[in-house]
């Protein structure tokens, strides 16, 4: 027994380390964020993120951009508005806002947003890919065109400067010819668009060391391909976004994997916004932007200061009264509590998850869990004691008799918190779903601190204090 207690609080100690490493405020060496898998490539990091009531960020209001007459069924919106959220994902904002608003707008609210027009451009943008047949003639990047698939064009998504031509790359080299093409050229028969292909990433090139678009097709949009390429060596194969070509590289061989780069002198902004427009798929109707507006911070700097500052007055009062109330174990609890709040701020970086006010709130509520699953503890230890128990054996008692309280509590708050969450999800009430999130991962952590943490302290320190402790009556809560 004596080891196992060991090994736990080596565990315990090792754990609150690294949790004090992480919730530093500090730049994290590259090879640690690395290790963060689960967090998107683009954005992955160990920043503690705030939401749009702290840190403040931009909201944009999409319209449907209809014909005069021309109406647009709910469904149709409902999957703008997911492809909508499943870009907004793709920029990495954290805590982002989408909402139907009436029966042809989409709000988009996004937390401490840094590049505002090109986000407005991954939103609004129609994102319809499309690989297009050239046959011999050469068409200038920039250029827009019209195709076999929705005939003329539309508003381009990512604005192209004239003096930067980006192309691309299908094989390893391509041929440029000096024809222009004009949106008054003869329709282009498209061969592939976005629904054939399986993935999209921002990757690097190894030549030139700038930003290149990799993508993979599907089975079926590779198979498509393999013919095309096979059957066309020599010719151009234009890849246009929403009827603007992006580039119009020279088929060399036939391509067989259905694996494809798109290169250029992209920016890293354009690469990531043209990235994310292509993994996942076309707007089912156009949007333009109606009103956008930066939001400041909700709380404003000196508001959030004072938050925290409140927030650690009262935990301190809390610990000092754990401490003054419960002696030895109360001192030994408000480590653990110590520890719980590091543990907690771990999460919240490695998840990652994104501080709002609710948020804050909810982190508070389960403060206040770990210091009641506590005093029910000492309560049942001072019962023991009373009963004549020996130390250790009041201790191990007093801990298992708690715990089924302790759990018939938390579960019931755990039960409640997927309800909140259920709810913040399916009605886009994204304040009740941080409060919810922070309160379910607090109630978790406190648990753990609670009954593992606290009573391999009390078992550590009793153990070795010996006779004498054990004979210091003076230091348990009796």
């Amino acid at each position: 027994m004596r080891d196992r207690n060991a090994i736990v609080l080596v565990i315990i100690v090792v754990l609150g380390l690294f949790s004090l490493y992480v919730a530093l405020p500090i730049e994290h060496p590259d090879f640690l964020v690395r290790l963060l898998f689960w967090q998107p490539a683009e954005t992955r990091s160990l920043k503690l993120h705030q939401g749009l009531d702290l840190q403040g960020g931009l909201q944009v209001l999409l319209e449907a951009d209809l014909a005069p007459g021309q109406t647009i069924d709910a469904e149709s919106m409902s999957a703008a508005k997911t492809i909508i959220e499943n870009r907004v994902n793709g920029l990495g904002v954290s805590e982002p806002l989408v909402q139907l608003q009436g029966d042809r707008r989409i709000i988009v609210e996004l937390p401490g947003l840094t590049n505002p027009e090109q986000a407005i451009a991954t939103l609004k943008g129609t994102g319809l890919l499309e690989f297009v047949h050239a046959g011999n003639q050469y068409l200038e990047p920039g250029t827009v065109v019209r195709t076999t698939l929705g005939g003329g064009p539309v508003t381009p998504t990512v604005p192209l400067s004239p003096t930067v031509a980006p192309t691309a790359t299908v094989t390893d080299t391509q041929e440029m010819t000096s024809t222009v093409s004009s949106p008054e050229e003869p329709v282009y028969e498209t061969i592939l668009t976005g629904r054939d292909l399986r993935d999209a990433r921002v990757s690097t090139s190894s030549l030139t060391n700038e930003p290149v678009i990799v993508f993979q097709l599907t089975d079926e949009g590779a198979r498509k391909f393999a013919d095309y390429t096979r059957n066309h060596v020599g010719q151009i194969l234009a890849i246009t976004m929403d009827k603007v070509v992006l580039s119009a590289p020279t088929v060399r061989e036939p391509i067989l994997d259905g694996n494809g780069e798109i290169s250029g002198r992209f920016t890293l902004a354009e690469a990531r916004s043209l990235a994310i427009q292509m993994r996942y798929g076309a707007l089912p109707v156009p949007l333009r932007v109606v009103d956008t507006s930066s939001i400041g911070a909700t709380l404003g700097q000196d508001s959030v200061r004072r938050s925290v500052v409140a927030g650690l007055v009262g935990l301190s009062i809390v610990l000092f009264f754990m401490i003054v109330y419960y002696r030895l174990p109360g001192m030994l609890a408000a480590l653990a509590l110590i520890l719980y709040a590091l543990f907690n701020l771990t999460i919240y970086k490695l998840v990652p998850v994104t501080l709002t006010l609710p948020g804050i709130a909810g982190f508070l509520l389960s403060t206040g869990t770990a210091v009641d699953a506590n005093v029910l503890i000492f309560e049942r230890m001072k019962e023991e004691l009373r009963a004549g128990r020996s130390l250790i054996a009041a201790i191990d008692v007093g801990f298992d008799r708690a715990w089924t309280s302790i759990r018939d509590s938390n579960l019931s708050t755990l039960i409640t918190c997927v309800i909140l969450y259920w709810f913040g999800s399916n009605f886009g009430a994204t304040i009740v779903k941080g409060f919810a999130i922070t309160l379910f991962l607090g109630v978790i952590v406190s648990m753990f601190t609670a009954i593992i943490v606290t009573r391999t302290f009390m078992r550590f320190v009793f153990r070795s204090g010996g006779d004498w402790l054990r004979r210091a009556r003076w230091l348990l809560p009796i």
